[in-house]
């Protein structure tokens, strides 16, 4: 298995050491989000894609951590095709930007996976 380059690459979360995902891997991630019964849901950044620090000095306080949704979570969504053409519709909008697909779980309030599904050119 080949690992992502660890210099002059940013890490960004789960998965991100990891060479981009194909389209059926991406496939087999949202299945599983799925059958765990968790809401799908996209998000998109513009400008950095990854957790930084500008703003604030405080321990533990983080910009970027909150993104743009994606239209609403897909609270109906039971087929990963869903998801992936949503994805792609997200990617025809922002070209340049970070789009993730993040799981939620709607019993226990919290988000339960969260990876980078696109990432622009030269990242």
């Amino acid at each position: 298995m080949q690992v992502w380059p660890p210099v002059g690459k940013k890490k960004f979360e789960t998965l991100s050491y990891l060479p981009p995902l194909s389209k059926e891997q991406l496939l087999k991630e949202v299945e599983y989000l799925l059958r765990m019964k968790w809401i799908p849901c996209l998000e998109f950044e513009l400008e950095h894609g990854f957790v930084y620090r500008e703003n604030h000095r405080s321990l533990g306080y983080y910009d970027g951590r909150n993104r743009t949704m994606w239209k609403l979570p897909m609270f109906e969504c039971t087929d990963a095709i869903q998801v992936i053409n949503e994805l792609e519709e997200a990617k025809k909008t922002y070209p340049d930007a970070f789009i993730r697909i993040i799981g939620f779980d709607n019993i226990c309030q919290v988000q339960c996976i969260s990876f980078i599904a696109y990432r622009p050119l030269g990242f």
